[in-house]
């Protein structure tokens, strides 16, 4: 039987794709994590499903009764939330079931950055004003990032940043930031994105920690910082340019080839 990995999206019951939906409809064993999603979520699951919560489990706990599951022919719902491709522990839970034999697959979900963006109505990427996102997070009690992924290193582009596992440390990140983005630089915090008890903070890197720490919030929130977030007079794209020329049918971008869609090329 497989693991399936599900991208739980942001944590309300109607931003799951069909395909997670149909899948746990039809697993017997759902694995969540109780911390991030709305309960109606789990009313997806099948009557009588056995149903874990991991958010006070270690990854040993959590393949144990993943392994359990499949050794009893049962398929396993494994509840990511967002979208497994962002600290979802992913890799550690995927190894450990190659090691252990288990087949798995994985189910894209909604995003908590982009669900946030869609919350306040914003576009991360504005034309001539950040054409680049960049999602990371803060490092406290956790792995260490990367030498070449420091906060300071990757806000030198001054690109959209969207901050992760940080709401803690929202005071401290914030001031860090003022010298490349400047103290006036818009800030947007969301916090359980998309849930009953969502919390909108809007603000600048001046003033935005005021604001989460009289919010009360501690986790579940994403912090996204940049000019795009409160862009008003922006150069328009190229792309829906009703002036500028479209390539006619069958010619591409100037020195870039084109193959059509599912041709495959000889290496």
């Amino acid at each position: 039987m497989t693991v399936h990995f599900i991208g739980a999206g942001p944590g309300a019951a109607d931003l799951l794709t069909l395909r997670a939906v149909r899948l746990l409809e039809t697993s017997a064993v759902c694995v969540f994590a109780g911390t991030y999603l709305d309960e109606a979520v789990l009313g997806h699951c099948p009557a009588g499903a056995t149903l874990v919560d991991s958010q006070h489990l270690d990854l040993d706990a959590i393949t144990a009764h993943l392994v359990a599951a499949h050794e009893a022919g049962q398929d396993v719902a494994r509840l990511c939330s967002g979208d497994p491709s962002l600290y979802s522990a992913l890799a550690e839970q995927t190894r450990r079931l190659d090691a252990a034999g288990v087949p798995w697959d994985v189910t894209p979900g909604v995003p908590a950055y982009a669900a946030a963006a869609a919350r306040v109505g914003r576009e991360l990427t504005v034309p001539e004003v950040a054409q680049t996102v960049i999602l990371t997070r803060a490092q406290a009690a956790s792995t260490a990032m990367p030498e070449t992924e420091s906060l300071a290193y990757l806000a030198r582009s001054r690109a959209t940043l969207v901050l992760h596992l940080a709401i803690r440390r929202t005071r401290e990140l914030a001031a860090s930031l003022v010298e490349p983005y400047g103290p006036d630089c818009p800030v947007v915090v969301v916090g359980n994105a998309s849930q009953p008890d969502e919390t909108v903070l809007r603000g600048t890197l001046t003033d935005i920690a005021d604001a989460v720490e009289a919010a009360g919030l501690r986790q579940a929130a994403v912090i996204m910082v940049g000019p795009a977030l409160a862009a008003r007079d922006f150069t328009e794209s190229h792309l829906y340019d009703s002036h500028r020329p479209r390539p006619a049918a069958g010619e591409g971008t100037p020195g870039l080839s084109q193959e059509p869609v599912g041709s495959t090329r000889a290496e």
